[in-house]
């Protein structure tokens, strides 16, 4: 079974979850070849039902204490940019789709995915590209983002945040 597991970490991003639940990308997952999507949706208002999403097994909540066991089963992960989820993706060493919530002000999750994106270790497009992006990816050109080294990670948020000092 291919598994894609889908975090909105801590926060509310519902655009996520309804554009990720949709026919549209469902079908385009199923298409590559995932059948079971699993969604954490944090403390937004969507919690959507196991049947509600076509083509495609479906599992749903808002938090666990942990979500290494997602992360490790997981054969793909759609996040949104947060820093602290983007680098639990990255250090598992998983593929990974990062979804910008292009709706945020002063938005410096698009300044992490970009610079993330531009060092080859993950792939990201906004909830408006999202479902395209699904029949488009191409992970192959993903490089691993070697962990164990939070220096080299605070030197990188750093240059990827420049802007907001």
């Amino acid at each position: 079974m291919k598994k894609v597991f889908v975090t909105v970490g801590t926060t509310s991003f519902d655009e996520l979850i309804e554009t990720i639940t949709s026919a549209e990308a469902a079908q385009a997952l199923k298409a590559r070849g995932y059948d079971c999507l699993v969604v954490q949706v944090g403390r937004g208002a969507l919690l959507p039902d196991a049947d509600s999403c076509p083509h495609i097994r479906l599992e749903a909540f808002r938090y666990k204490n942990s979500l290494a066991e997602d992360i490790k089963q997981a054969d793909l992960i759609i996040s949104h940019a947060g820093a602290g989820s983007c680098l639990e993706a990255l250090g598992a060493g998983k593929p990974l789709l990062v979804v910008v919530n292009d709706k945020l002000m002063n938005n410096h999750q698009l300044e992490l995915a970009k610079q993330l994106h531009i060092d080859s270790h993950l792939l990201y497009c906004t909830c408006s590209t999202l479902t395209e992006t699904l029949r488009t990816m191409d992970l192959s050109v993903l490089r691993p983002f070697l962990p164990g080294q939070p220096q080299n990670f605070a030197n990188f948020l750093d240059k990827a945040l420049v802007v907001y000092k």
